[in-house]
């Protein structure tokens, strides 16, 4: 992997030592240059968890991914710049309050100054900077979010989001470190089975400075400031188009 080629990927072009601010630049920068997306899915390309295939499609294709792709490529250039970092394995609640399976989705836990922290540049419009574990809270654009440890789960997490007075599960986790390869039975359910969320539609969202560029099928959703504004996208042609124009993307 070609460490300074990801560095400019994200918009960056000079090497930092590991620390808590410097991790924090990465995240951000990641969510604001590479978006969160599943086009492969539904074009029938097989994702396979390989940090080389990942790489090249990242980075040289200047393409996004699904969590997956996007944490588990994320992890490996952290790796080569001196953080200790772990793949951990993610539950992600439904609307009905029920966690989902293991291995649902992949999140990032980073040591820094023996310090704990959530990293996650793969959930869409989540929290864009790390947040403290065990125990920690974090706010930008995007919302309020907090990490609390888990009283019936050993070892367990939940990663909450703010919403008015009360606080919504995101996704549970424990901190057992996993390998790459354990979330592949996972990453080949997402993206073949008709019960998978990511099967039934395009989705390509990507961070702004300001807020959120989300493009389906249907329609294109930009949030600025907190104001939505929506779109539709009336033919497979003007979907091309919106997204070489807003995400830099071209397909073959």
């Amino acid at each position: 992997m070609n460490t300074l080629r990801y560095l400019r990927r994200i918009g960056l072009n000079s090497l930092r030592p590991p620390s808590p601010e410097a991790l924090a630049e990465l995240q951000q920068q990641h969510l604001l240059t590479i978006p969160f997306e599943n086009l492969d899915i539904l074009r029938n390309i097989p994702i396979t968890l390989d940090t080389a295939k990942l790489y090249d499609k990242i980075v040289g294709d200047r393409r996004g991914g699904f969590c997956y792709e996007l944490n588990g490529l994320f992890a490996a250039l952290l790796s080569e710049l001196g953080y200790p970092v772990d793949m951990v394995s993610a539950r992600v609640f439904n609307d009905k309050g029920d966690a989902g399976p293991e291995f649902d989705h992949m999140a990032l836990l980073v040591t820094l100054e023996s310090e704990r922290y959530l990293v996650d540049v793969g959930f869409g419009d989540s929290a864009r900077g790390p947040i403290r574990m065990p125990a920690g809270e974090a706010e930008d654009i995007s919302g309020r979010y907090r990490v609390r440890p888990l009283k019936d789960v050993p070892d367990g997490f939940a990663l909450e989001r703010a919403d008015g007075n009360d606080w919504a599960p995101r996704y549970q986790f424990t901190d057992l470190a996993r390998e790459l390869d354990e979330f592949s039975e996972m990453c080949e359910y997402h993206q073949s089975s008709p019960d998978s969320h990511f099967t039934q539609r395009n989705l390509i969202t990507i961070a702004t400075s300001s807020g959120r560029i989300t493009l389906t099928d249907k329609k294109l959703t930009e949030t600025e400031a907190g104001l939505k504004m929506e779109r539709p996208v009336a033919s497979v042609d003007e979907f091309t188009q919106l997204l070489a124009e807003r995400f830099g993307i071209k397909l073959a």
